[in-house]
């Protein structure tokens, strides 16, 4: 199964329980067709309208994911990072694509007329108002301002379907109306329907994207984010105060970090705010497959990033052994760090143990192989068969969330750190935070924010690895330029001795460059960020189509 599909599926558990009205929903005609008067008539129908939705939910599943950012170095060039991005003529399987805005706002155009309490509608307008802030934030991330359309379009509506774009600012306003609705609006987790959305997933929703909208307005300049950047630590608190949620951990900090990402029953981990569900032939995946050959490799400058045991980075701990082999690059590590990449004597497949670094195959293009969410049962490697769970909403993004909100407010203290960062560490045994010992890294890549914010981003690195957060946050920080740094596509120290110890066939055609450093990319030394890329262009075919439309600078 391919990642899209993947990803375009509704979640397991409870909305499979509703198949069995399935055929009255499939039965019917497209939404251009429905007869709002015959088909919003009872809950029934306003659930299994809403349903269809649920593909939309941003699945961390690892497949590629973090590839547009520093922390990847896939076999395959980024063609986006690399500068040789193709405009796309027209709008379908971009996320310019209105599609999806139509559906909601047909639903919000015609959900009244269902016989039902306003109590009862108001959990599907809720449901319906948390993918409409979802869509258009992507919106806005990608493309900046964008069009907003808050009614059904019909064939007749040409003002609204031609009407030029509306400022970001003003956008995201209406996306934080949206999401306060939905978290009014949601039940609690006790009165949800299985598989539906709930209060605290909203509000999951809601510190993520008001941490990304406070932080971008501060870094871009355009001012106004107290407000975003309080609504965050609000919504990271109040789910924080619930004591419904927890981080997962058996004792075990040599290994309940690898694990929490291989488990087949996510439904009761405290850790799992909101999970994708799968079911032994109901509904199965092949992400354990396609990790396992998928090129991919995190990029030197992501190693480099990881702490000490001592809490101190590698260029001011005493620990630190350097990196002439992998064997001594993971010694006294964050061991988060030998939990997310394949060191020697991880069990690859059944018992195909690592004896060296993979490199030169297939599997890995950096010799540091991602192994996030990676099982060796051969069952989950079976093609499309796994049963393995993803997050959508995982609470140690909220405690994150909570911190660098705080820390950016100058409101963040040892208390707070205590009850996010270092209950983070804690997990896999490694030194708390002291905000008063703070030390700068001589290697830093934000030496012009606060010492504090500084650690905090790494901390987030290091725990979101491989999750598809780290071009948003490149994003929002205004920190494009680290694509420039030459360590962001290279991979392991490949000295003649440990070359030696490959087949020559194997890693013959290998390049390493005057340190020996693997280089995935042979045919440059560096990527060039362009401020453009903040940004992606608009369909060409959108702009000829509503002249009002302007593509956006660079393109």
């Amino acid at each position: 199964m391919t990642t899209k599909s993947f990803i375009y599926i509704l979640l397991g558990g409870g909305l499979v329980l509703a198949s069995c009205k399935r055929e009255k929903f499939l039965d019917r005609n497209p939404i251009s067709n429905i007869s709002p008067e015959n088909f919003f008539t009872d809950e029934t129908d306003l659930q299994l309208y809403c349903n269809q939705y649920y593909g939309k939910l941003p699945v961390q599943n690892f497949v590629d994911a973090d590839d547009t950012s520093d922390d990847k170095a896939n076999q395959s060039i980024n063609q986006f990072l690399a500068g040789t991005y193709t405009v796309p003529s027209a709008a379908a399987g971009t996320t310019w694509d209105f599609s999806f805005n139509r559906t909601l706002n047909f639903f919000l155009a015609n959900y009244q007329k269902a016989a039902v309490t306003d109590s009862v509608k108001n959990i599907y307008v809720g449901e319906t108002d948390f993918f409409l802030a979802l869509d258009y934030w992507n919106k806005v991330k990608l493309y900046g301002d964008v069009p907003f359309i808050n009614t059904y379009i019909t064939d007749t509506s040409t003002s609204v379907l031609y009407a030029g774009r509306t400022p970001h600012k003003q956008v995201m306003d209406s996306v934080l109306n949206y999401l306060n609705f939905a978290v009014a609006h949601l039940p609690l987790p006790a009165n949800a329907a299985k598989g539906r959305l709930n209060m605290y997933q909203a509000l999951a929703l809601k510190a993520r994207i008001c941490l990304w909208e406070g932080t971008y307005r501060e870094y871009f300049g355009v001012g106004d984010q107290t407000s975003y950047l309080q609504a965050a630590a609000a919504a990271a608190e109040q789910i924080m105060a619930s004591g419904l949620y927890s981080l997962y951990s058996t004792g075990n900090p040599g290994s309940d970090y690898y694990n929490l990402f291989i488990q087949h029953d996510l439904s009761t981990n405290p850790e799992a705010i909101m999970p994708m569900l799968f079911s032994t032939n109901v509904l199965m995946n092949g992400v354990d497959r396609t990790l396992g050959e998928s090129g991919d490799g995190y990029s030197k400058d992501f190693v480099r990033n990881f702490l000490c045991t001592d809490g101190l980075p590698t260029a001011l701990s005493p620990l630190y052994k350097g990196d002439d082999s992998l064997d001594e690059e993971i010694i006294n590590r964050d061991p988060r760090l030998k939990q997310q990449i394949a060191t020697r004597g991880f069990d690859f497949l059944a018992g195909d143990t690592i004896s060296l670094p993979r490199i030169g195959t297939t599997v890995t293009s950096t010799g540091y192989q991602c192994i996030k969410g990676r099982s060796s049962l051969i069952t989950d490697w079976n093609a499309n068969a796994s049963t393995l769970e993803f997050f959508i909403f995982r609470y140690a993004e909220t405690l994150l969330i909570d911190a660098e909100a705080r820390a950016e407010l100058g409101t963040c203290t040892q208390a707070v750190i205590d009850g996010t960062i270092n209950l983070l560490r804690a997990r896999v045994g490694m030194p708390h935070m002291i905000i008063a010992s703070l030390v700068r890294d001589p290697n830093s890549h934000f030496p012009n924010v606060p010492v504090l914010i500084d650690e905090i981003r790494r901390e987030r690195r290091v725990e979101l690895g491989a999750e598809g957060f780290r071009f948003d946050d490149l994003h929002r920080w205004k920190a494009g330029t680290l694509i420039n740094n030459p360590e962001t596509i290279l991979g392991i120290k490949l000295l003649p001795q440990v070359r030696a110890e490959y087949p020559a066939s194997q890693v013959s055609s290998i390049v390493v460059d005057a340190n020996n450093y693997v280089r995935v990319y042979p045919s440059i030394t560096a990527r060039v960020w362009a401020d453009k890329m903040y940004l992606y262009p608009i369909p060409t075919g959108e702009i000829t189509l509503n002249p009002n439309l302007v593509q956006n600078p660079g393109w």
